[in-house]
């Protein structure tokens, strides 16, 4: 899939075992479409893997995130010179629940660069039905930086958490690139927006991109009570086990708590009288299905955008998820690989 110069998971050693390497180019496979990659951007999925913590067998090129220009096509709906982004979601596309658009309960469901190559490379190879054009107002650093985390977040919020417009959100850990996109997707569609962080700097920057409030991580739940009177209607997590109980602590009666990550540990601790008696719905989420796609791509077209932290060329990859690992950023971190 991944093909020219790549950023290629080769050792569990940090960012040190990711290295660029040179790999042989072809022409796409009939229903296929090689993309000439222009920005492609990363991921706590790349640099758990690069740390050893995924189950993946090296190498490995990484990355979810890709957008660019058609190079060659196996499908006649796409040609030459189209500037696409691509659906990070793979799944076989024919199954059951693939034709009745629940791609994500697909037998072959994954992550490109998680269970495949990743973008992070000159040419990608993808089914060509994973291909969707790209938005006319986005740089290549945004349309790079939006797909997995405005996927991830959309369907958080949409479909798994029923936010409405009016309710009120808190998102945990800004500066994170899937909690940057919940506050901008949050109040795109409306909701009240609050913030936790343990940086008064990405707190700041959180109000700024539309959070009401934003608290410090440690023992919010008081402060997110007294600022809404009695707690927010969902809460967006993906930190675990260092956050879960404050956010729980966090929801009025009947909230909802949804969650698609855990960065902070796997198991974590509940009291569960806060989750029965409070009439609380407990959710999980993980990526997204196509129609969920084209509905963030809709988003976009009518105004919503991504927040790129920092850009880099492709040969620095190393730094690029250093930052990451050090979690100084705010939005998301970019690889540029072509003009």
């Amino acid at each position: 899939m991944s093909q020219g110069r790549a950023a290629v998971f080769e050792e569990p050693i940090g960012a040190a075992g990711v290295r660029v390497r040179e790999r042989p180019k072809t022409e796409p496979a009939p229903g296929a479409v090689a993309v000439a990659i222009r920005a492609s951007s990363i991921n706590h999925l790349d640099l758990w893997m690069a740390h050893g913590a995924q189950r993946v067998t090296p190498p490995r090129v990484i990355a979810a995130d890709g957008a660019g220009v058609v190079h060659a096509s196996g499908d006649p709906a796409w040609r030459p010179g189209d500037e696409v982004v691509l659906f990070p979601t793979l799944c076989c596309w024919e199954c059951e629940w693939c034709r009745s658009g629940e791609n994500v309960r697909c037998a072959k469901f994954g992550v490109i660069g998680e269970h495949s190559d990743g973008t992070a490379c000159e040419l990608f190879h993808i089914d060509a039905r994973n291909v969707f054009r790209k938005p006319n107002g986005l740089s290549w650093a945004e349309a790079a930086a939006f797909p997995l985390t405005f996927l991830t977040a959309w369907r958080m919020l949409t479909t798994r958490a029923r936010l409405q417009r009016g309710e009120s959100v808190l998102v945990i850990g800004a500066g994170a690139g899937v909690a940057v996109a919940a506050i901008s997707i949050a109040k795109h569609l409306g909701a009240r927006v609050f913030a936790t962080s343990r940086s008064e700097l990405k707190r700041r920057r959180a109000i700024e991109l539309g959070a009401e409030a934003a608290f410090d991580s440690a023992g919010f739940s008081q402060a997110v009570r007294e600022a809404t009177g009695g707690g927010v209607d969902v809460v967006f997590e993906h930190v675990g086990p260092a956050t879960l109980q404050e956010s729980m602590r966090s929801v009025a009666w009947g909230g909802r708590v949804v969650t698609c990550g855990s960065t902070s540990g796997v198991k974590a601790e509940i009291t569960m009288p806060r989750l029965f008696w409070g009439q609380m719905d407990l959710l999980g989420s993980t990526m997204g299905n196509a129609g969920e796609f084209q509905s963030v791509l809709k988003a976009i077209d009518d105004g919503l955008r991504p927040v790129v932290d920092r850009v880099y060329p492709l040969d620095a990859v190393q730094a690029a998820l250093t930052r990451l690992d050090a979690a100084e950023q705010f939005g998301k971190v970019v690889l540029s690989v072509s003009d």
